[in-house]
């Protein structure tokens, strides 16, 4: 796993993290350094964490939020403190991407810089200062999701990774590995109808909704392949049952956390 770029190439509702007497607390014992994928954010490149960040990336109707939702709770009954998050949920900036959303002319840049503002906003008044007072946090879709859009839809993959150069690299990351045919199965079964954008229709790929879900999906499939080795992701078998993706997800979590660190 390379942990920097190379230029070449519904959700549950969030929590606030007290900064005060636990950030201290772990800065006093703090085991290690914050690590960027690039740049980072500058007043912020010298903070030290004693928590982890733990990443599941995966298609629209892959479990995410449902596996979340499962590791959340085993964690917190075993003692750990866990902050949940995920895309949309900034505060000052959610509600922007859904009106942008809204008007599909917006241009596939401006929604993709409304993605990173919101992205950015939670970095730095949630996921950091979490971290630092030894939370684990688990996300419900991070960077690579962003990443793996633009580029379906053509931006420049250098500009791209330059833009997130600012994120934290995860402890773990995991992508929950759906056939595009299964995942059309289990939208209907949740919603009853293919989401405009997580169908690819602004691209123009096709008339017919579900043959541009099906193109689109396998588009965003192969862009996480080209991804798994440079930023390790781990991929999970997502057509399986609940059961046993979650005893798999748990195993490698907890077989992570038992680690000496």
């Amino acid at each position: 796993m390379n942990p920097n770029f190379d230029d070449d190439d519904q959700e549950a509702a969030p929590r606030t993290v007290s900064p005060s007497a636990p950030r201290e607390l772990a800065r006093q014992q703090g085991q290690r350094k914050l690590q960027y994928y690039k740049q980072g954010i500058p007043y912020l490149k010298d903070v030290r964490v004693s928590g982890s960040l733990i990443v599941i990336e995966g298609p629209d109707a892959a479990g995410r939020s449902t596996h979340a939702r499962l590791i959340q709770t085993k964690l917190e009954a075993e003692g750990h403190a866990v902050l949940g998050t995920g895309l949309k949920r900034s505060e000052l900036i959610s509600e922007g991407i859904m009106e942008a959303k809204a008007n599909l002319g917006v241009g596939k840049r401006t929604l993709g810089l409304f993605y990173a503002a919101d992205f950015a906003d939670q970095l730095e008044n949630k996921i950091i200062p979490a971290l630092e007072a030894g939370y684990i946090v688990l996300a419900d879709r991070y960077i690579f999701t962003l990443m793996a859009r633009n580029s379906v839809r053509g931006i420049n993959k250098v500009w791209s990774r330059n833009l997130f150069g600012f994120a934290v690299v995860p402890d773990l990351i995991f992508y929950l590995n759906v056939r595009p045919q299964e995942l059309v199965h289990r939208v209907f079964q949740k919603s009853s109808k293919l989401d405009y954008y997580e169908s690819g229709m602004d691209m123009g790929i096709s008339g017919d909704m579900y043959k541009s879900f099906v193109v689109y999906q396998t588009k965003l499939a192969k862009e996480f392949g080209r991804m798994r080795e440079q930023f390790g992701l781990q991929f999970i078998d997502g057509n399986r049952p609940v059961e046993q993706v979650d005893a798999d997800l748990q195993g490698r979590i907890e077989s992570f956390l038992s680690a000496p660190k």
